[in-house]
């Protein structure tokens, strides 16, 4: 087992008295481009990070007990009568909300006792939550022998976070999750519910993928990501689309928005559609370079038209590519989080110290750059 693995599964022994039936794994995830797309039915291309969420489980009786190495003290426990939204608050919310997701979809997990470990970062856009979620739901699966299908997974996840929790994520976060694979890019095409996997592999072009989490604070439930998803609705119906995904001649749309600000919005999906497409063109072709400009233009359009990006972000990617890197943008729904620059191997820590002493001279707290590869998506792992 892998170091987050061994500490779930020293916790739940140490918490409940016995070894689990197993230990249970989901990653966070990095979007290579295509934000704010999922919930207009558009196209997104994230991939896993190795970083994981480890849930070890046994079977209980009747009831859910909930422990987590970030929140300490005793195990978080209820029951049927506490599923309610609401009922359960802060990280625990996300455990009751999968059990919630299952019972209202027909499913009927077994009562548990699951101790939470996790390597993800928290408050930086690499959907630590859907980690969550989804490590839950896989070990619940096995758990009760449910039998649901991998594809069918992520929308429970999804229904996790958005009704019980109350955060209006699109599907992307939960599908990139449990249906990412190691070596690959997971083009998800949200209006349709298809995905395909899109080989990536920086290194062997001699290239890495540099991520910088900004340590700015990373906030959805505030509600700013909810005023940009009605923003799209409203632009979608005045064009009387079912979706922004359904836009032809970006033109001639806009030219029909009188709201200068759902213009931008609608302007930022659209194109933003485009770059992800065009993305997985060139990775298709063996052209990771090729990406780099289309990174690029992405950060601009979230920074000017979509309005999610903070003084860190920008200060990342602009000293990211000053320091050489061949394209860089803000990854996750915004307003602080983390950057991603695609850099050539040798020069990932220049850069990455470059994005340090100019967050130092403009007083932002440090930073923390990583080097990420494509990793695995939700399994069992002890």
């Amino acid at each position: 087992m892998t170091g987050v693995a061994e500490r779930a599964a020293a916790a739940f022994a140490e918490r409940y008295g016995e070894p689990p039936a197993g230990v249970w794994a989901a990653p966070g995830r990095v979007n290579l481009i295509g934000e704010h797309t999922d919930y207009n039915n558009g196209f997104v291309l994230p991939f896993a990070l190795p970083a994981r969420t480890a849930v070890a489980a046994g079977r209980a009786g009747e009831g859910w007990a909930a422990w987590s190495e970030h929140a300490g003290g005793e195990p978080v426990r209820f029951g049927v009568d506490d599923l309610t939204p609401g009922a359960v608050q802060e990280w625990a919310a996300y455990v009751a909300g999968v059990v919630w997701s299952l019972r209202k979809n027909g499913h009927r997990p077994p009562g548990a006792r699951l101790a939470i470990a996790s390597d993800v970062p928290t408050g930086a856009g690499l959907s630590s939550s859907a980690a969550l979620e989804c490590a839950v739901l896989t070990a619940l699966n096995d758990l009760g022998d449910l039998g649901i299908p991998e594809a069918a997974r992520p929308a429970l996840a999804q229904r996790a976070e958005n009704d019980y929790v109350g955060v209006p994520c699109g599907i992307m976060d939960q599908t990139a999750s449990v249906r990412c694979r190691s070596g690959h890019a997971l083009l998800i095409d949200c209006g349709r519910d298809e995905v395909e996997q899109v080989p990536f592999d920086p290194a062997a072009e001699g290239l890495a993928m540099l991520v910088i989490d900004s340590r700015a604070p990373h906030q959805l439930v505030s509600g700013e990501y909810a005023t940009r998803r009605k923003a799209c609705e409203a632009g979608a119906a005045a064009l009387g689309l079912p979706s922004l995904r359904e836009v032809g001649d970006l033109d001639a749309a806009l030219a029909r928005l009188d709201d200068e600000v759902i213009r931008r919005r609608v302007r930022h999906v659209v194109t933003e559609n485009q770059r992800v497409l065009a993305a997985v063109a060139a990775l298709r072709a063996g052209r990771i370079r090729a990406i780099g400009p289309l990174l690029t233009a992405s950060h601009a359009s979230m920074r000017e038209d979509f309005e999610i990006t903070v003084p860190e972000v920008d200060t990342a990617v602009e000293t990211a590519l000053v320091a050489g890197a061949h394209g860089a943008r803000m990854t996750g729904g915004g307003f602080g989080g983390c950057v991603i620059a695609l850099v050539e191997s040798g020069a990932a820590g220049a850069v990455g110290e470059a994005v340090r002493e100019e967050f130092a001279r403009r007083g932002f707290r440090p930073p923390a750059p990583f080097v990420t590869v494509p990793g695995a998506g939700a399994e069992r792992i002890g």
